[in-house]
C-alpha cells in the first residue's frame, strides 16, 4: 500500500528552484554577457556580492580525499527518522509515493522531478530510476578547499546539508564529477544563475576558499543576474579544527541544544536528544562507549 502526498512537495520545489529563474542564464562555462561590475558593485544580500566574501587560494592536492571522511552516506542528520536521501527526494519531487511499513512519509518510492540541470521532466521509480542526489559543491571539491582539515562532524554536515543537496538527472551529474563552476555548468542555462548562488551560499557557509578561475567564473554567471539572491543557508556550521575548538566561522563545536551538565548521565540515545544534548563527542559530560555504537568518538549522531 503506498500513501501519496504532492502539495507540500510541489511548494517546496517552487520555493527552492523558482527565485531567481526568469531572466538569468549565465551564458557558457563562465562566461557572461551581463554589465561587467563584478561584486563590489552588487547589489546586498545578493549571491554577486557573496562572492566578494569568498577567500581565494589555490586548490590543494586531493591527497586523502575519500568518501567516508564525511561520514556514512545520507545519515539521518536531523534525526527526523528519515536519511537525508529521502528527505530531499520528498523535497524536490511531486507527485510522491512512499513506503507504507516506514510511516508513509519516509521512503521515496516513486515521484517525478523536474530535473533543474537539464529542464526535463523524470520519472523516479526507487531502484529503477536516473535521479542522483547532487553535492552542489562536490565533496572531493570540499576537502581541496577547505575540508580536509576540518573535524569529521563538520564534514558530516556539509555532506548532509539540504543547502548542498539537489535532486538531479543522474548522467548529468556524474558528467559534473567534482568540477567547480570554472569547469561544469549546468546544461540548462536557465538554471545557472541559481545553481552557481548556491555553490556561493555553501562557500560561505563552511568557510571554504576558491580558485582564481573559480571566482572569476562565478563573477561572470552572476553579473548576468546580480539580483539573484544568496539562498538562506541556515544555521552556521561548526568550525573547523575538532569538535571542541574555535575557528573561522564563529567557533563553537556546532553541537545544537543545551550543552549537558557536568555529571550529565542519560540511559540511551533517545534520551540525550530529548535533552537536546546530542550528538555527544568523546569527553562530553553524558558520553559513554554504550551510546556510541559504530565507535567513531561521536554518540548519538544517527
Amino acid at each position: 500500500m503506498l500513501t501519496t502526498r504532492a502539495g507540500t512537495a510541489a511548494a517546496a520545489v517552487a520555493v527552492l528552484l523558482g527565485a531567481g529563474l526568469a531572466g538569468c542564464t549565465g551564458e557558457g562555462l563562465g562566461s557572461g554577457t551581463g554589465s561587467g561590475a563584478g561584486s563590489d558593485g552588487a547589489p546586498k544580500g545578493s549571491a554577486l556580492k557573496a562572492v566578494g566574501d569568498l577567500a581565494v587560494k589555490g586548490r590543494a592536492p586531493k591527497t586523502g580525499y575519500a568518501r567516508d571522511e564525511f561520514g556514512a552516506a545520507w545519515a539521518d542528520t536531523d534525526h527526523n527518522g528519515c536519511g537525508t536521501r529521502d528527505d530531499i527526494l520528498r523535497r524536490d519531487l511531486t507527485g510522491t509515493s512512499f513506503r507504507a511499513d516506514r510511516g508513509g512519509d519516509c521512503v521515496v518510492v516513486s515521484g517525478t522531478l523536474a530535473d533543474p540541470y537539464t529542464g526535463r521532466r523524470i520519472d523516479f521509480t526507487r531502484g529503477r530510476s536516473t535521479v542522483d542526489i547532487d553535492h552542489v559543491v562536490a565533496l572531493s571539491d570540499a576537502w581541496q578547499k577547505g575540508a580536509k582539515y576540518w573535524s569529521r562532524d563538520k564534514r558530516r554536515q556539509i555532506a548532509n546539508d539540504p543547502l548542498n543537496l539537489l535532486a538531479v538527472d543522474g548522467p548529468t551529474n556524474r558528467g559534473k564529477g567534482d568540477g567547480d563552476a570554472a569547469t561544469w555548468l549546468p546544461p540548462d542555462k536557465a538554471f545557472r544563475c541559481p545553481y552557481v548562488a548556491r555553490q556561493v551560499a555553501v562557500k560561505k557557509k563552511y568557510g571554504l576558499w576558491v580558485t582564481e578561475a573559480e571566482k572569476a567564473a562565478m563573477v561572470k554567471v552572476l553579473d548576468t543576474c546580480p539580483d539573484e539572491p544568496l539562498p538562506d543557508a541556515g544555521k552556521p556550521a561548526a568550525s573547523g579544527g575538532g569538535p571542541d575548538s574555535g575557528g573561522e566561522d564563529g567557533g563553537g563545536d556546532g553541537k545544537e541544544g543545551t550543552a549537558p551538565a557536568p555529571d550529565a548521565t542519560y540511559a540511551n540515545c533517545a534520551a540525550a536528544r530529548e535533552a537536546g544534548a546530542a550528538p555527544l563527542h568523546r569527553g562530553d559530560p553524558g558520553y559513554s562507549r554504550s551510546l556510541d555504537r559504530d565507535g567513531d568518538g561521536v554518540a548519538c549522531d544517527t
